[in-house]
């Protein structure tokens, strides 16, 4: 497996990250700046948060031309939670928020006015359906559920037809809101779930990622 380097922006508690890699053999670089990153290898871009903060914070360690050379150069590149909305243009959180752009899209909050018994955030376990075949699926059951903490969702292109959109790859639904739960793009992919919280098949998805050579199979 190559190395990897998890990047630590103080938005969430990435000990459980470092431990699923771990796992896997795989003892990464937790960076704390661009400058201590590994120049080879994947990145995972965790976090949980607001999207200003975290962003304050990306550009400010300079991640953000990080992972931009790092996509440019062809690494496996992972956002997960938090770090998958910034891969998107734009937040509406925190009163709209520029993003990094690697996807096509925004991010919008749920938004429930005639079910005010569902709640906000979607916090628990809630199935993914895989839209296409990718090596970050492998050996992991169609409708196979992960466990979820957000409240607001990625829309790629805001489209309205989101099953048939690219770059969702996985498709979730909350309250009748069929939302981009994981999206890929080349040797990008992300997800809105939190595989290092989800037992059994989100260990296998991050022992797919870190077998995975960016390429779309």
């Amino acid at each position: 497996m190559a190395p990897v380097t998890i990047l630590d922006y103080g938005a969430g508690n990435l000990t459980s990250v470092r431990l699923a890699c771990q796992r896997f053999g795989v003892d990464p670089v937790m960076a704390t700046h661009a400058s201590e990153a590994l120049s080879e290898g994947a990145i995972i871009f965790p976090g949980d948060g607001s999207a200003k903060s975290a962003m304050a914070a990306v550009r400010a360690r300079g991640y953000d031309r990080l992972l931009a050379n790092a996509l440019n150069a062809g690494r496996p590149v992972l956002g997960i939670c938090i770090g998958m909305q910034l891969l998107f243009d734009w937040s509406d959180e925190d009163g709209g928020q520029q993003a990094l752009g690697f996807f096509p899209g925004k991010v919008q909050r749920f938004d429930f006015p005639a079910h005010p018994e569902l709640k906000i955030p979607e916090m628990g376990w809630n199935a993914v359906t895989f839209q296409k075949e990718h090596p970050l699926f492998q050996g992991i059951p169609q409708d196979t559920p992960f466990y979820f903490v957000h409240s607001y969702y990625c829309v790629p292109n805001a489209a309205t037809e989101l099953p048939r959109t690219e770059p969702a790859i996985g498709i979730t639904e909350y309250g009748g809101i069929h939302f981009c739960s994981v999206a890929a793009r080349k040797n990008l992919v992300a997800t809105q779930f939190h595989p290092e919280r989800s037992g059994q098949w989100g260990l296998k998805l991050f022992q797919n990622f870190l077998e995975w050579d960016g390429q779309e199979g």
